[in-house]
């Protein structure tokens, strides 16, 4: 039995990154989320995304076996890899679709991103990432999928 998990925090290269080398991780899929409807069925495209205005994350779907890693493992490295305090983007990706977000799939992952989120911003952090119920995911073009198993 596997569950989902769905992060945007910058890049969705860098992220997915990170995710795939967690024990109990199954799998990783880099997509979309969170913006306007498209006419088409296929979704968003890359260059919609970067085009700006249209409202969508790049994101991470992670499929995973909480008999191995807990939702909340997940998020607390989804917090500790990326700069949850920025706002509009990641670094030098600045840009809506770089977002700080945590789309959740149940009541019980919302509660515990805001435990987390809660437990950050009581110790004093400035907290931007959003908490949104998930919504669409749109998996990217191939060619985005795996990046650094493809080309490092």
């Amino acid at each position: 039995m596997t569950e989902k998990a769905v992060f945007a925090g910058g890049c969705f290269w860098g992220v997915e990154y990170y995710f795939q080398k967690v024990p109990g991780v199954v799998s990783t899929q880099v997509g979309y989320t969170g913006g306007a409807a498209f006419d088409r069925q296929c979704g968003p495209t890359y260059d919609d995304v970067c085009a700006g205005g249209s409202g969508y994350f790049e994101v991470l779907e992670v499929t995973y076996d909480p008999m191995l890693v807990s939702y909340e493992e997940l998020a607390k490295l989804f917090f500790s890899i990326h700069d949850f305090s920025q706002r509009n983007g990641q670094g030098s990706d600045v840009g809506s679709q770089y977002r700080s977000a945590i789309f959740y799939l149940n009541d019980a992952q919302k509660k515990i991103a805001e435990k987390l989120i809660s437990d950050l911003s009581g110790r004093g952090y400035s907290v931007a990432t959003g908490l949104k119920p998930a919504e669409q995911f749109w998996p990217a073009e191939e060619y985005h999928q795996n990046y650094f198993d493809v080309f490092y």
